[in-house]
C-alpha cells in the first residue's frame, strides 16, 4: 500500500511538472540599441537595465509561467544597422524589440515594423520603446505596434516649463541640442511653453549641434556666457552632456542647467561638486524619491552591477509584456498588443499607471528634481559614490504630467 501510495504521488508531480512545462511560455526579445561607437556605454548599461528586469520579473522569480529572454543586438547607434537587425531578429522568429537611445533610430523601426506586419499577417512584431521620446510616436505617428514607456519630451517639458515658470531669477534663456528629432522637438516645445508661461523670459541662444561629435563644448559655453544666460535647457543625453556640464564647471559657468537625462550613466560624475544645485532634471522615477516603491530594484542592481539604476521604463516594458502575455494566453504580437493596450499596473512611485490605448503612451508621474549633496533630508542615496544626488522639488500626479493626443490610432488586429 506504501508503495502504490508513493508510486502514485510520483506520478501526480510527474503529470504536474509536464503541465508546467506544457504552459511554460519563453518570449524573445530583441534589444537593438548601439553597444559601441559614442553612446555604447549607455547602450551597455541599458543592455543591464533589461537583463536584471527580465531577471526579476519574470520566470521562477516572478512566479511566473512566462519567461523573457534578452537578445543583445549592437546596431552601433545607426538607424541602418537597427533596420539590418530588425531584419535579423523577424527572420530568426522574434516578435518583440525593444530600443530606446535615439529617436532617429526609433523611427525608422516604427516604419519598418508597421509594413513588415502589413506584410507578414501572423508574423507580427511588437516595439517596446523604452526612452525614444519624440512625442510624434504617440501622435501623428502613432502605431498599433507602438508602445513607449518613457514619458514624451512635450510630457517633460510642460512638467519642467511649470517649474521654471515659479523661479523668478530666470529671465535669459539657452536653449542647446543634439542635432536629431529629439532636440529639434526639446526646442520648439522649450520656446513654446516658455512663450505662454512666462514671456518676460528671453531666449538668447537656441542652437543645435552634430550627436556624439562634438568633443569640446567650451566654444557653447563661452556662448552662453557672452549671451548672459542664467538657464540653460538641453535634452543631450550621455557623453553630450557630460561633456557639455563638464566644460561648463571649467568655465566656471553659473548658471542652472534644466536636463532630462543628468542621471544616465557617467553623468553625475561629471556633474560632481561644481554642479551642486545648479542642475535640474525632470524624470518619471528617482531613487530618492518619497514614493518610491523600487528600492530593492535600485541596491540590487547597484550590488550586482555597481552601476546606477535609473532606467525604470525597462522594468516597466517587461512587467508589461509578462501581464499581457498571461493575459493574452499567447506569446503572438498581435494578441499581446491587444492586451497591452490600456493595461494597468501600480508604478515605481505607487501611483497607478496605465498604458494608454488612444496612442500608446504610458501614463506615469513625474519629478523635478535638483542635484545636491547627500544624506540630508530626502538624499538618502548619491549617484555614482559622488556624495551628491538627486532631492525632488516637485512631484505630478499622472493626471497632471498627461498631455492630449491628436494619435488616430489605426485598428489593432
Amino acid at each position: 500500500m506504501k508503495i502504490s501510495l508513493k508510486a502514485s504521488a510520483i506520478a501526480v508531480a510527474v503529470s504536474f511538472l509536464a503541465a508546467g512545462v506544457a504552459n511554460a511560455q519563453n518570449v524573445k526579445v530583441a534589444f537593438i540599441e548601439g553597444m559601441s561607437g559614442p553612446f555604447g556605454g549607455v547602450g551597455q548599461n541599458q543592455l543591464k537595465h533589461f537583463q536584471y528586469a527580465a531577471e526579476r520579473f519574470s520566470g521562477k522569480q516572478a512566479n511566473s509561467g512566462v519567461t523573457v529572454e534578452i537578445v543583445p543586438m549592437d546596431s552601433k547607434g545607426s538607424p541602418q544597422e537597427a533596420l539590418a537587425l530588425l531584419k535579423k531578429a523577424t527572420d530568426e522568429g522574434i516578435h518583440f524589440v525593444t530600443q530606446g537611445n535615439g529617436s532617429n533610430v526609433a523611427g525608422v523601426l516604427i516604419d519598418a515594423i508597421n509594413k513588415h506586419n502589413e506584410r507578414n499577417p501572423g508574423k507580427e512584431v511588437v516595439f517596446l520603446n523604452y526612452a525614444a521620446i519624440d512625442p510624434d510616436f504617440t501622435n501623428s505617428k502613432c502605431s498599433p505596434w507602438h508602445f513607449r514607456f518613457d514619458a514624451g519630451s512635450d510630457m517633460k517639458l510642460e512638467g519642467l516649463t511649470n517649474f521654471m515658470m515659479d523661479q523668478k531669477d530666470i529671465k535669459n534663456v539657452y536653449i542647446i541640442g543634439q542635432n536629431y528629432s529629439h532636440g529639434q522637438q526639446v526646442s520648439k516645445f522649450t520656446k513654446e511653453f516658455l512663450a505662454k508661461k512666462r514671456p518676460d523670459i528671453k531666449v538668447v541662444g537656441d542652437e543645435l549641434h552634430p550627436m556624439g561629435q562634438v568633443k569640446d563644448f567650451a566654444p557653447y559655453i563661452a556662448k552662453m556666457q557672452a549671451a548672459n544666460a542664467d538657464a540653460v535647457v538641453t535634452g543631450n543625453w550621455g557623453s553630450d552632456l557630460a561633456l557639455l556640464i563638464r566644460a561648463a564647471n571649467a568655465a566656471g559657468f553659473k548658471g542652472k542647467f534644466y536636463t532630462f537625462y543628468a542621471g544616465v550613466i557617467g553623468t553625475p560624475t561629471a556633474i560632481g561638486a561644481a554642479g551642486a544645485d545648479r542642475v535640474e532634471m525632470v524624470a518619471y522615477w528617482h531613487p530618492n524619491s518619497a514614493q518610491s516603491q523600487f528600492e530593492s530594484i535600485y541596491t540590487g542592481f547597484k550590488a550586482k552591477f555597481n552601476e546606477e539604476f535609473y532606467t525604470v521604463a525597462a522594468v516597466n516594458a517587461v512587467r508589461f509584456l509578462v501581464a499581457s502575455v498571461e493575459k493574452a494566453k499567447s506569446t503572438d504580437a498581435a494578441p499581446v498588443a491587444r492586451a497591452m493596450a490600456g493595461m494597468k499596473m501600480k508604478g515605481a512611485s505607487g501611483e497607478d499607471i496605465e498604458m494608454r490605448a488612444s496612442d500608446g503612451a504610458l501614463q506615469q508621474a513625474l519629478y523635478v528634481v535638483n542635484w545636491t549633496k547627500a544624506g540630508g533630508p530626502g538624499v538618502k542615496f548619491d549617484a555614482e559614490n559622488t556624495g551628491y544626488g538627486f532631492q525632488t522639488v516637485r512631484y505630478l500626479m499622472p493626471s497632471q504630467a498627461a498631455r492630449p493626443t491628436t494619435c488616430k490610432m489605426p485598428k489593432r488586429i
